[in-house]
């Protein structure tokens, strides 16, 4: 929450607080002390699951060969994904039957990511680990569905011990296989889009919360030093704009990985 950063806490004047990670782990706002126990970031998942869902329907409602701009719009933003992350990646045959979960993993990420700028919201959806984390699982299943579905058996075989390789280095290579393979892909996806996503938050309130306590806090107190204030505004919506950057980068990123996860387990080596 980009809330002001500045307290009376003496007679010195105004001071400054910087963010810290109880930012992400806000109070309760209905059913407190409940198993459905419902915060700040838990409302906005699921406002963006709401938004997504109507804008799905008033896209597709009504379609013609010549299409109006919401029409037009959805498939501007369908076809990019189609294109340069499914088709791309995967081809056109086995990207028909894993679009429709590279596209909810790609649309819910950008959907989750962009609230972190967004007013009154200011967080992440995906600034908790839950939802990368659920996100990185379901690709981690498609990528072994994709790999037993093709090849049986074989697919954990050669994996772990991949053609080639001298009989006596498999007691250092499969375990090397075993992690990088099966443990530190659904890991990574975890972890850098939810690093990105409290790394950005955390800039975004820094810089706005300073700007409040130049601003606010010791200008009208007579101290110049707050004029700093217009570099810190400056500075505040500079890193907005790159904030949603990252979101739509980070998006992309997700569903390429997973979509080029998806391809390995595929590839005929296997």
């Amino acid at each position: 929450m980009l809330a002001p950063a500045v307290v009376a806490a003496d007679d010195d004047g105004p001071v400054f607080h910087a963010p810290s990670l109880d930012e992400f782990y806000p109070g309760a706002l209905l059913f407190e002390g409940t198993p459905f126990e419902l915060n700040r970031i838990m409302a906005i998942r699921l406002i963006v699951v709401a938004v997504l869902v109507i804008v799905l329907l008033l896209g597709t409602r009504r379609m013609s060969i010549v299409p109006r701009r919401p029409q037009a719009a959805l498939e501007f933003a369908l076809g990019f994904v189609r294109n340069n992350i499914v088709i791309e990646t995967l081809g056109e045959k086995d990207g028909r039957r894993f679009m429709a979960p590279l596209m909810t993993i790609f649309f819910v990420a950008l959907g989750m990511n962009i609230t972190g700028i967004v007013t009154p919201f200011n967080i992440a959806g995906t600034s908790l680990i839950g939802l990368p984390l659920v996100m990185a699982v379901v690709s981690y299943v498609l990528f072994i569905y994709a790999g037993i579905r093709k090849h049986g058996a074989r697919f954990f075989k050669n994996s772990l011990f991949p053609a080639g390789v001298p009989a006596g280095l498999y007691i250092i290579v499969t375990p090397i296989e075993f992690i990088s393979t099966f443990i530190l892909r659904p890991v990574t996806l975890t972890l850098r889009l939810l690093m990105n996503m409290v790394a950005g938050h955390l800039l975004l309130v820094l810089c706005w919360s300073a700007s409040w306590f130049f601003l606010f806090g010791l200008l009208p107190h007579g101290d110049f030093i707050g004029l700093l204030g217009a570099g810190t505004v400056a500075f505040g919506f500079a890193f907005t704009l790159f904030e949603i950057l990252v979101a739509a980068l980070q998006a992309y990123v997700f569903a390429f990985l997973a979509a080029v996860y998806i391809q390995l387990a595929l590839a005929d080596e296997h």
